[in-house]
């Protein structure tokens, strides 16, 4: 790829487990927290996250510099990287409570949830959307190569395909999450449900006179408030999905939705015939 050193997926492996833990104290269950040492073990964390994260970031940088710097030149980049760090740190609290909202979302959705805990330990939408909120805040830095990590890696672990550049509002829930993906200029609003296989696509990917991809333009949906989408169904190009419209499962979606609107297939006939004789099994498990 290069000579160059680069960002080390693995590191971002750790980075996504640290961030996890960081944002809900216990969940690993690596470590034995107490009312006394809960305030240390978090500061500590806090400052692996952040060596750990501004290293990766300043490779990120150097690496895609087109520029041969020498030693002493790098050195902004790692003040960038400080910087970006630093300016993410503060973020956290108004990022955590985002994060609450979306657990406490997915056990409100969800009657199989016996608690929020259970959502936080084992869930995979939340931890999706628990780093997607990070790469997100560093996609909106413009820090190259890092964001994408970070959603790959749980794409990974989850199945669940956010790009970083997709905006989120508060409280969304995702069900399941097997096969969902969310495009880079999708939208999505307040309180909006999305279940398994769900796809935000785009249609086709203009390109300029040289005949090269056009990047950034929006080419993805916009989910307005309170939608919900559930399973399979298929959402292309840069439409509008208006507030409370509901849209139903394996649909095809290529054109705006407006508010407070169901939209469905024709439910198919299903055909119900006694099964021929020498197709009817008699064999029993053996013991």
């Amino acid at each position: 790829i290069s000579f160059r050193p680069i960002p080390s997926m693995v590191t971002i492996e750790t980075i996504v487990e640290d961030f996890m833990e960081l944002f809900y104290p216990g969940r690993s269950g690596q470590r034995v927290l107490t009312n006394e040492g809960i305030r240390e073990e978090l500061s500590l964390l806090l400052n692996k996250c952040g060596v750990e994260l501004e290293k990766q970031i300043y490779l990120a940088f150097f690496h895609t510099n087109p520029l041969n710097l020498e030693d002493e030149e790098v050195a902004p980049y790692q003040n960038i990287a400080s910087e970006i760090v630093n300016k993410l740190f503060r973020a956290l609290p108004d990022l955590r409570r985002m994060m609450k909202e979306d657990a406490v979302s997915a056990y409100e959705g969800d009657p199989a949830a016996t608690s929020v805990r259970e959502i936080l330990i084992a869930y995979p939408g939340v931890r999706a959307l628990t780093i997607h909120r990070i790469a997100h805040f560093l996609y909106l830095e413009e820090v190259p190569l890092v964001p994408r990590m970070l959603a790959e890696t749980v794409h990974k672990q989850t199945g669940i395909d956010i790009h970083p550049g997709a905006e989120i509002g508060r409280c969304l829930f995702i069900d399941h999450g097997t096969g969902v993906v969310i495009g880079e200029t999708s939208q999505i609003g307040n309180q909006v449900k999305i279940y398994q296989g769900v796809t935000l696509g785009a249609l086709s990917f203009p390109k300029d006179q040289r005949g090269e991809l056009i990047r950034g333009a929006k080419r993805h949906p916009t989910l307005k408030d309170k939608v919900t989408i559930y399973a399979n169904a298929t959402l292309l190009g840069d439409i509008t999905v208006g507030e409370n419209a509901v849209i139903g499962s394996n649909t095809w979606i290529r054109n705006d939705v407006p508010a407070n609107r169901i939209v469905q297939n024709k439910e198919p006939e299903v055909v119900i015939r006694e099964l021929s004789p020498e197709k009817v099994s008699t064999k029993e498990c053996d013991n």
